[in-house]
């Protein structure tokens, strides 16, 4: 596969064959990052589970301290005071019934999380083939099917993300953009790593963290040392 000019040049940064120190790891990426806009920073962490076993999940919430860098549009589903209550909380779209038509009409998705109360979930699972595979159904185990939709939102503005298992036992969580530098970036890539850590599963046997990868959008991947003995 043929590599860009800038993604060979960070490539003579690193050491393919070394472990990085999670500290050291932050600011090479962001001396490596060599695009033209501002990278996101993702952390790919494989785990020592089997995720076909409900008793090995692993998936939860976290919000970063530093924030994501991203301008997160929210939608609230909801109706009478929760409704109001969104919309004071902050929540760029508010609506009911003709929110769920819309989605269902058009497969309409101008929106980057979805929030909802528990009485509309019912309406909405109408939508679950549409949201499900984006990634944009609520969840009580998110946070995003609550009543303290003023929360939920605060925290999504915030810098909230999810972190939950794919096909192949890894979590891909973005922590943040280049231009944070490299202390804010170790601050958010701690706290999720902690988060993680702390989410492991009774049921895991061996090593829980096999490995941890640092990249930024359009740069190479560095290989952090993180375990879940820290």
């Amino acid at each position: 596969m043929k590599r860009s000019k800038n993604y060979e040049e960070a490539l003579k940064l690193l050491d393919k064959t070394k472990t990085y120190d999670a500290k050291e790891a932050m600011d090479l990426v962001t001396k490596t990052s060599k695009a033209k806009f501002d990278e996101t920073v993702e952390l790919h962490v494989r785990l020592g589970v089997d995720g076909r076993n409900a008793d090995q999940q692993v998936r939860g919430v976290v919000v970063l301290p530093e924030g994501t860098g991203k301008s997160v549009k929210v939608l609230v589903i909801a109706k009478g005071d929760k409704a109001e209550e969104a919309k004071k909380a902050g929540a760029d779209i508010v609506g009911d019934d003709e929110i769920i038509a819309k989605i269902m009409s058009g497969n309409w998705l101008d929106f980057d999380v979805c929030i909802t109360t528990p009485d509309m979930m019912g309406a909405l699972g109408r939508c679950a083939r549409i949201l499900g595979p984006k990634g944009l159904m609520p969840n009580p185990k998110s946070g995003t099917v609550t009543m303290d939709v003023t929360k939920a939102i605060k925290d999504v503005k915030a810098g909230k993300v999810e972190y939950r298992l794919d096909k192949q036992n890894i979590v891909h969580v973005r922590i943040g953009k280049v231009s944070f530098g490299a202390d804010r970036l170790y601050n958010n890539l701690s706290t999720v790593m902690d988060a993680i850590i702390k989410a492991k599963p009774a049921a895991a046997k061996g090593t829980y963290i096999k490995s941890a990868y640092v990249a930024t959008t359009m740069g190479p991947s560095l290989k952090i040392n993180y375990s879940d003995n820290k």
